[in-house]
């Protein structure tokens, strides 16, 4: 029996259900495997009061400290964050609330290996729990924790003492592998793991049906993921008024809400907000094209999830795209730029790919073999 301990501080909760949703299923790939067990430490980062009162966090604070959330046993222990000045202390916190609870934990769920499911603060907090425990990590990396966090003084070498100290490491595309080793990462330790999607769930239907029940006429894109800059929104809005007859929607929330609802004034932009996660097949479905125009990715699950609809991805040649976007019925991957993603858009709704022939790129991606894969790295550490 392999006994592993998913350490994620990107986890679904009551209060965020659409968080980190790629872990809980890569979670639940790893536990339905035959001679595998699993249990999930989410911690939740509160700060001191009466920070601790502030609308952000207050609802944290009401979150269980131990349930099971759709099948998986997870604990949610509590660790001091330092908003703005403490960002990097936060791994060593982290390993210091967590210690005495891994200990608990293990005194009845004897676990092999820590799992940890982000580079920051998760890889760094491993490395400390790992040593205590003595047990071995491994770390796996997916966009952000290497591009923005990796490039923050003070949590930057971090990350790498981390990784050199770990197992095993993972990435989430060829691509981001290479980002991590130029980082100073052992490059001959990583190993790509992609992410998985549900095949049955995600998959084409009726496209002018689908539209219909959206209430949509003439093309469609869709665009899903958080409201930030770096996702490039305001890209896909600005390319929208040269796509005759269009309408975008927007799926998703964050901060850059405001802004891009001032961008889209006047045009046909519909702001759908966070939705479940249930419901994004359908929408991805129904698009002629999902747009992505973003600074950086490791490997966007959204990607796979609209060519598993037969929809093809306009999106910036960054991260693992090229290992998505692999052939022209699969979209096109373009500049930053209103102008040629506009083109792109326009090409692709002049000559529709078949619904079919976008999904064949997306046929390399399960779950399951995302879990099988999975399990083997972790027994190979253990081993």
């Amino acid at each position: 029996m392999l006994r592993v301990l998913t350490l994620a501080t990107l986890f679904p909760n009551g209060l965020k259900p659409n968080l980190g949703l790629f872990v809980e299923r890569q979670t639940h790939a790893l536990a339905a495997r035959d001679g595998v067990a699993v249990e999930v430490v989410a911690p939740v980062g509160l700060p001191l009061w009466p920070l601790s009162r502030h609308p952000h966090y207050a609802p944290l604070a009401t979150l269980p400290r131990r349930e099971s959330w759709n099948g998986l046993i997870v604990h949610r222990p509590r660790y001091r964050v330092w908003p703005l000045v403490g960002a990097a202390g936060t791994a060593r916190r982290m390993a210091d609330a967590l210690l005495p609870v891994l200990r608990e934990i293990r005194a009845r769920f004897a676990f092999d290996v820590i799992d940890a499911e982000f580079f920051w603060p998760d890889g760094p907090a491993a490395m400390r729990l790992a040593e205590a425990l003595g047990v071995p990590f491994s770390v796996k990396a997916r966009g952000s924790d290497i591009h923005l966090w990796g490039a923050r003084r003070g949590i930057a070498e971090q990350i790498v003492a981390a990784g050199r100290a770990a197992g095993g490491l993972l990435a989430v595309s060829g691509a981001l592998k290479a980002d991590m080793a130029a980082l100073g990462l052992p490059g001959e330790a990583i190993r790509v793991h992609h992410t998985g999607i549900d095949l049955d769930r995600f998959r084409p239907a009726d496209r002018a049906a689908a539209k219909a029940a959206l209430g949509v006429e003439g093309p469609l894109l869709v665009a899903a993921g958080a409201l930030l800059a770096r996702k490039g929104q305001d890209l896909a809005i600005a390319a929208l008024k040269s796509v005759p007859g269009a309408t975008l929607i927007l799926v998703g929330d964050g901060p850059d809400r405001a802004r891009l609802e001032g961008l889209a004034s006047g045009a046909n932009v519909r702001f759908l907000g966070s939705r479940p996660h249930a419901e994004l097949p359908a929408l991805l479905a129904a698009a002629d094209v999902m747009v992505l125009p973003t600074v950086s990715e490791g490997l966007a699950n959204v990607w796979v999830e609209a060519l598993a609809c037969g929809t093809p991805v306009v999106t910036s040649d960054v991260g693992g795209a090229r290992e998505v976007v692999d052939r022209p019925a699969a979209g096109r991957l373009v500049p930053r730029d209103p102008a040629a993603i506009a083109a792109a858009v326009n090409g692709l709704l002049a000559d529709p790919p078949d619904q079919a022939a976008a999904r064949e790129s997306a046929l390399r991606f399960s779950w399951e073999k995302n879990g099988a894969e999975l399990a083997a790295h972790l027994a190979g550490l253990v081993q």
